[in-house]
């Protein structure tokens, strides 16, 4: 798939010389590129031809392309993706699936994001009012776990064993295997497994995909060390991992279990939310050699006002914890694309998506607040000047790819028909 679209680009490249057109359709020029896939940490510029990536590289000549975008003294890197969202709206019920859940394209663009993928909102039941409801309308890439339970995150949904049919399940994920990146299981509040073994038997059922757990409670047989040491394998995500809920950081001290995890490949995500990240919890954990594998959001109207804010917003935290801005990308692009199993995604290869963000760096004093309200002082804040979905400007905050207004081909209008 890639090498057929390396080629489209080729033709795309030649047809246009033919005819005299410029090569490229956007040049974004003299940025510094981070693209942590190919090892890319260097001053260049990223050619755009017919929605892909087709350049990258030193000095490629402003001749050479239609539109140019000054992106001097500004980070360059491969669409940000967000793993933990929540993007089932407009349903009418009183919870994340419905009320509680945002828009994907009104958060998206302005943080950076080309990619969002729902943390189980939707299950086997209610997947396909949600795939016609928000996934196909959106200008956002949105990619879903799709919850053991079969309704989902709708009211009381996650606690009826009844309802977590495997088969079902595994049944919708194969039919909606484009964007369905695994199971998600949640908030259940009994001393036992039946989520987790139940997302279990749907992962035998649909090729191997990765479980997302938000462990939800813990009790007697219930346990952090259970879930790490026993029941998640390599390449399942537990998302919330500095809540401090599971005793994931004990009197200060990392719970063992945690790097017992990640010794068998389980992955760490943020999963920020309203009430999954404290720095009480996160600062131990990085300071003894836990830092996140990637970085989500939890994004839903209960998170996106309080600590949480936005993607960026969380970036910078992980910044200020002492995570290289390097690091901090490859957390929120490669990484995040190999957690989902979409390894097209997340970087600049020419013949990719040409899903790009634009980032500035700002340097100065800033505040940031945790879930409880807490405030922790960070010298770095990173902002989205432009973001590109696609090939397409989708966000630009300060008119960076727009043409000066003096020069711009107004099109004549007409006056308003009485």
């Amino acid at each position: 798939m890639r090498a057929m679209s390396r080629l489209l680009v080729s033709a795309l490249l030649a047809a246009g010389a033919l005819w005299g057109q410029p090569a490229y359709d956007l040049l974004l020029k003299g940025g510094h590129v981070i693209d942590p896939k190919n090892g890319v940490n260097r001053v260049a510029d990223v050619a755009i031809a017919g929605g892909r990536i087709a350049r990258v590289a030193p000095d490629i000549p402003e001749s050479q392309a239609g539109r140019i975008a000054d992106v001097r003294g500004l980070y360059v890197t491969p669409g940000i993706i967000d793993i933990h969202v929540h993007v089932y709206a407009g349903t009418g019920l009183k919870a994340l699936t419905g009320d509680s859940s945002v828009y994907p394209d009104g958060f998206s663009f302005r943080t950076g994001v080309t990619t969002m993928v729902d943390a189980g909102t939707a299950g086997w039941r209610n997947f396909p009012d949600f795939r016609e409801r928000v996934i196909d309308r959106a200008q956002t890439r949105v990619l879903a776990f799709l919850n053991i339970s079969g309704v989902g995150m709708a009211p009381a949904g996650e606690n009826d064993t009844a309802d977590m049919d495997p088969e079902a399940a595994a049944k919708m994920a194969k039919a909606n295997a484009d964007v369905i990146v695994g199971y998600k299981v949640a908030h259940y509040s009994k001393d036992e497994w039946p989520d987790l073994d139940n997302a279990q038997k749907a992962r035998e059922l649909a090729g191997g995909l990765p479980i997302m757990v938000d462990f939800g409670y813990t009790g007697e047989r219930r346990t952090l060390g259970t879930l790490l040491r026993d029941k998640l394998r390599a390449g399942d995500i537990y998302t919330h991992c500095y809540a401090g809920h599971r005793q994931e950081v004990e009197d200060g001290k990392l719970n063992s279990a945690m790097r017992d995890g990640r010794k068998r490949g389980v992955l760490f995500d943020v999963g920020h939310g309203g009430g999954s990240f404290y720095w009480n919890i996160a600062a131990p954990a990085v300071e003894q050699g836990f830092p996140p594998d990637t970085i989500s959001t939890d994004l839903h109207t209960g998170s996106m006002n309080a600590g949480m804010k936005d993607m960026l917003n969380v970036m910078s935290k992980v910044l200020n914890l002492g995570a290289s801005l390097p690091d901090v990308i490859r957390m929120s692009t490669w990484s995040a694309a190999k957690s989902i199993r979409r390894e097209q995604l997340g970087n600049l290869d020419p013949g990719a998506d040409a899903d790009i963000t634009v980032l500035r760096l700002e340097k100065g004093t800033f505040g940031f607040l945790d879930s409880a309200g807490a405030r922790r002082d960070g010298n770095q804040r990173l902002t989205a000047e432009i973001t590109i979905r696609a090939g397409k400007v989708v966000w630009d905050l300060n008119g960076r790819a727009g043409q000066d207004w003096k020069s711009f081909p107004y099109r004549k209008r007409e006056p308003p028909q009485t």
